[in-house]
């Protein structure tokens, strides 16, 4: 005689199948965080901004350049904003490189060819020879007409439509402010990135180190980090910058020495807790080296609150970069700086000239706001109360 099964036996629940989002395939429980996280308007658009700024700051070269983009010369096209043509190409022996914005160079090229410029023509290091009014020159949309028209006439103008236009001005060395903020949001986004992903990999490493085998090795390594941390990183900074010239790399180097130790305390936080877990134990029981059971077993787990805490390192970086700036101690003189443009905006000559230190203010406020949103809602999506919502 052959027994049914009771109409009441709870039925097989299957796995919910993984979720494609572009190029990843979710697993179930990282589609609920992405719902989460999508969850929150503010954070969700956030970084979708962000990422368009970012995206387009990495071809500052293509939108504001002193340099067109494509020409044509004689039959060949050419790409000035990626090649360096010698002068002697359009007849021209008396400068080492092309200036495209000279008006020889210009009549030449147009004569035999054409050119198309970026929407801004001036680069970071650009500096504007023939503004309407000394430096730094207000944005050329808040000039009148009778104060363009003498520079204007040089060209065979008369009104401000026949300049270049600066649309945020010029700072106190004649060079556009807006394509310094879009080379120095790039720069200090890379340099943020490369210093946060440094950071988290020394810093997960030594957490992880010390919350798995405990005891004495994370006795010392805590007594190691007190007595690192209580070096003052300014005077440090003082130290090396007299015997270095300043340079990305250098500064990089330095903040490096210090930024890992503000990982470590998360991740030694999750270790400890997640040693002493019940897969941990058999995996030991099974003979697994401690190599594998922190990073493929234990690391996963203890992700979350890394991962939370990487964006608020990432907000922290950009501002140590410009604080450094501000007070010179930074990158090297020239470089396209956020920092700089605020310390211009500071001092007492350009105090009524508000388009450089607003400029500068607004673009960090914008750029760490976002960051602020966009980490706020990863905590929220990784949250492990949230997560089954």
């Amino acid at each position: 005689m052959t027994m049914s099964s009771s109409p009441l036996a709870p039925a097989k629940t299957l796995p919910l199948p993984d979720e494609k989002i572009g190029l990843f395939r979710l697993s179930p429980i990282n589609r609920r965080r992405w719902n989460n996280f999508k969850a929150n308007r503010r954070g969700y658009w956030s970084l979708w901004v962000f990422l368009i700024l970012f995206v387009g700051s990495l071809f500052a070269e293509f939108i504001a350049n002193d340099r067109p983009i494509i020409a044509s010369y004689k039959g060949e096209i050419l790409f000035p904003v990626l090649v360096d043509y010698p002068p002697e190409k359009f007849g021209d022996a008396s400068f080492i490189d092309s200036i495209y914005r000279d008006k020889i160079t210009q009549n030449e090229i147009n004569a035999h060819g054409w050119m198309i410029w970026p929407p801004i023509r001036f680069s970071h290091s650009t500096i504007h020879m023939t503004p309407p009014t000394p430096f730094p020159s207000p944005p050329t949309w808040y000039l009148s007409d009778a104060e363009c028209r003498p520079t204007a006439q040089v060209s065979g103008g008369s009104t401000c439509r026949d300049l270049e236009w600066n649309w945020l001005g010029t700072d106190s060395h004649g060079h556009d402010v807006l394509a310094r903020l879009i080379y120095g949001f790039r720069l200090s986004m890379v340099f943020a990135l490369i210093l946060s992903s440094l950071s988290a990999i020394v810093g997960i490493t030594a957490g992880a180190i010390q919350g798995y085998f405990g005891g004495w090795t994370d006795l010392l390594f805590q007594r190691f980090i007190e007595i690192w941390t209580a070096i003052p990183t300014l005077y440090l900074l003082l130290t090396v910058s007299s015997f270095f010239a300043p340079g990305f790399f250098i500064l990089l180097g330095i903040l490096l020495l210090f930024f890992w130790v503000y990982l470590v305390s998360v991740v030694r936080a999750e270790f400890l807790r997640g040693r002493n877990f019940e897969y941990v134990r058999a995996a030991r029981a099974l003979g697994l080296r401690d190599r594998t059971i922190m990073f493929k077993h234990i690391l996963p787990n203890a992700m979350v609150a890394t991962v939370t805490f990487l964006p608020f390192l990432l907000i922290h970086s950009i501002s140590m970069l410009t604080a450094l700036d501000f007070l010179g101690l930074g990158l090297p003189p020239g470089s396209p700086s956020l920092g700089e443009l605020l310390a211009q905006g500071t001092e007492s000559v350009n105090i009524q000239k508000p388009w450089i230190g607003f400029s500068a203010f607004f673009t960090i406020t914008i750029m760490l706001s976002l960051l602020i949103f966009i980490g706020e809602a990863a905590r929220d999506a990784l949250d492990p109360r949230k997560t089954f919502r």
